[in-house]
């Protein structure tokens, strides 16, 4: 079976991967918590990717597929945002990511083809208000994805999904009641908000041999918000 490692993967998305994938593949989870692990069959390494060197003697030899999960929602004005909030969800969106694929380039090149997949945004691709700091830090994760797609080929696949607002615990505050809810669900044309299932099923397929001729690519994973302008 593959070997298939989450970079936190112990709730929200990473954990619907974790769920979506366990009986095909190992599954090993590299976060700072494993108490949503219990019934999940995979193993476990602590790790913070904001302050830790991800150790991979702990990991098999031979990586097939990485998926980088952290991320950061912060919406705020551009006037009232100091430039540590720029630099906070820099690091984490892209800056660890960048030290984490560097540090498993010898596990992922380790067979004829591996596939990673890393998190962008809609508001990466849309003008957003209130969205600057997070669309920098996600617009760098596409753009270095094309790059290292282009570099590694055909060794390694990267492709990208950008989701619009999903269900997870990273998004609670903008979903925490009926009437929040509804109003981020009628902003899409397809009428509710994403879940985590959404994002998982979409990581499966980048992750498996069905998307063998695909790399380089942004899926914009958002509920038609990115493309499709409808009455609202």
């Amino acid at each position: 079976m593959k070997n298939i490692l989450l970079i936190g993967g112990s709730y929200g998305i990473g954990l619907a991967i974790a769920k979506e994938l366990q009986f095909e593949t190992n599954i090993y989870i590299a976060s700072r918590t494993n108490e949503s692990l219990a019934e999940i069959n995979a193993t476990h390494i602590p790790f913070d990717a904001t302050t830790d060197t991800l150790d991979n003697t702990k990991l098999p030899e031979i990586i097939h597929g990485l998926v980088y999960c952290p991320g950061s929602i912060n919406l705020r004005p551009f006037r009232g945002l100091k430039i540590e909030a720029f630099e906070s969800d820099l690091q984490i969106n892209f800056i660890s990511l960048v030290k984490v694929i560097q540090t498993l380039l010898p596990n992922l090149t380790a067979t004829e083809q591996s596939s990673i997949v890393l998190f962008s945004s809609v508001a990466a691709s849309m003008g957003m208000p209130f969205h600057t700091s997070v669309a920098a830090s996600k617009g760098a994760i596409e753009g270095f994805a094309k790059a290292l797609a282009a570099e590694y080929a055909p060794k390694i696949r990267v492709n990208v999904i950008a989701p619009s607002l999903t269900d997870t615990p990273l998004a609670e505050k903008f979903l925490s009641n009926d009437e929040k809810r509804e109003k981020s669900a009628q902003r899409h044309p397809l009428k509710r908000v994403g879940s985590s299932q959404d994002m998982a099923q979409m990581a499966s397929f980048l992750l498996s041999e069905k998307s063998s001729w695909i790399s380089g690519q942004i899926f914009h994973v958002d509920g038609g918000m990115s493309t499709l302008l409808v009455n609202q």
